[in-house]
């Protein structure tokens, strides 16, 4: 099921529509089509356009501090932070965004909640060795976090997943969560939470656009923009299926 989950948003992409539009021109040595398919690029491709759809998917918030959250049962910090570089050892990692696990720490220390959740994030066709999870863990005992404030759920493989291990690994009378994700996976992963009967203090870290003045340079196509765009549109597509999905429970 992981593997469709991949698959089926880029069959609606960006890209898919592109390389659609060019065997569709070749087909018909269509010359408009091939304009079309150039104008899909240049659109997807732009900052202006990709930044847009970014603050639209992180719902134009903001970062808040976390000293300004409320009392919580636990702190929740979703896996999707770690690549596992060609190493050695297997347990060796890089950081792909380390904003989670950091944002998680700061409420640990501001006091808002007496223990961290990690989630055992790993993937069917990841290589043997530690899950996301045990590795933070690890991390945060490293740092100086008790053992004894931080919990690991079960392996998972998607936020759903995560939900549910959540829920499993806490006893029911802990229902109030602090949970850390990025920004623009929070609507997603607050509904999915919340249908497993936690109340949920979104913490939204990781922010994908920054904070500055728009210029020419958002109007020339980049890569990095046309790959935003896409990941926005197949978040859009994540929430939708989610929808439906909890609708027909």
């Amino acid at each position: 099921m992981i593997y469709l989950h991949k698959l089926l948003p880029l069959l609606v992409s960006p890209l898919a529509l592109v390389m659609l539009l060019l065997v569709w021109a070749l087909l018909r040595r269509s010359r408009g089509l091939m304009v079309a398919a150039l104008a899909v690029l240049w659109f997807f491709s732009t900052p202006l356009v990709s930044n847009a759809m970014w603050r639209a998917v992180e719902g134009h918030t903001m970062r808040t501090h976390a000293a300004s959250l409320p009392q919580a049962d636990a702190i929740v910090i979703l896996s999707g932070m770690l690549l596992s570089p060609p190493a050695e050892d297997p347990s060796i990692f890089e950081w792909g965004d380390p904003d989670r696990f950091f944002g998680g720490l700061e409420v640990l220390a501001a006091g808002k909640a007496p223990v961290l959740v990690f989630t055992g994030g790993k993937l069917p066709w990841e290589q043997e060795g530690l899950n996301e999870g045990q590795r933070l863990q690890q991390t945060a005992h490293r740092l100086g976090v008790s053992p004894d404030k931080t919990l690991l759920t079960k392996e998972v493989e998607n936020t759903e997943q995560e939900a549910k291990a959540v829920r499993a690994l806490l006893p029911p009378e802990q229902q109030r969560i602090i949970l850390v994700t990025s920004a623009f996976h929070m609507p997603r992963a607050q509904r999915l939470f919340e249908a497993e009967r936690f109340i949920v203090t979104p913490y939204r870290v990781d922010f994908k656009v920054p904070n500055q003045t728009a210029t020419f340079l958002d109007l020339v196509p980049q890569a990095g923009a046309f790959s935003r765009g896409s990941e926005a549109i197949r978040e859009w597509l994540g929430r939708l299926y989610y929808e439906l999905k909890l609708a027909l429970r």
